[in-house]
């Protein structure tokens, strides 16, 4: 059996009524991410706005000492729901099999409301980028059912952490 492999991550909080006090779905994936082994880099709460979204994930993409990001919040259809806008440009390759899943798994919990979330994932250089809804719910289902099975080194057949050296420009 393979060894765990810790990961670094970052946890973002789109919200423009969150502090760090009350963000409980971002403390909630910061909590669970160590919990399981992995190293909490980076913590951040932004307003919900494309420029200051963008901002903040070019930043952590851009950061070699990251591997992951998880971000809260933002994935709705109202018009302040901006997160994958924000997301869009920055893709390198679209992961869509994530959000399916968690559309899939939140039917079970909260029926066709899941149609409303616009979860996703993608890889952005050789950086992981994962878009969850701000409930604390969704943040759950996704970490416990999806993310730290697909971040756990020692999940077969396949989990991210053994793909993410591949995702890495190879030396020419």
């Amino acid at each position: 059996m393979n060894e765990f492999s810790p990961i670094n991550v970052a946890v973002l909080t789109v919200s423009d009524t969150r502090s760090m006090h009350t963000d409980t779905s971002g403390g909630l994936a910061a909590e669970q991410l160590s919990g399981a082994g992995h190293h909490v880099v980076g913590r951040e709460i932004v307003r919900d706005d494309v420029d200051a979204i963008r901002s903040a994930l070019s930043n952590w993409i851009a950061n070699p000492e990251i591997d992951v990001v998880v971000s809260t919040g933002g994935t709705g259809i109202t018009s302040r729901d901006v997160t994958p806008e924000a997301l869009g440009p920055l893709k390198t390759k679209s992961i869509p099999g994530f959000g399916e899943l968690f559309r899939s798994l939140s039917y079970e919990e909260i029926g066709a409301s899941t149609i409303q979330s616009r979860a996703d994932a993608a890889l952005c250089q050789s950086t992981l980028v994962f878009l969850l809804p701000g409930s604390t719910g969704a943040v759950r289902l996704a970490l416990e059912k999806i993310l730290l099975p697909q971040l756990d080194s020692r999940t077969k057949p396949c989990n991210f952490v053994d793909l993410l050296p591949r995702t890495k420009p190879s030396p020419r």
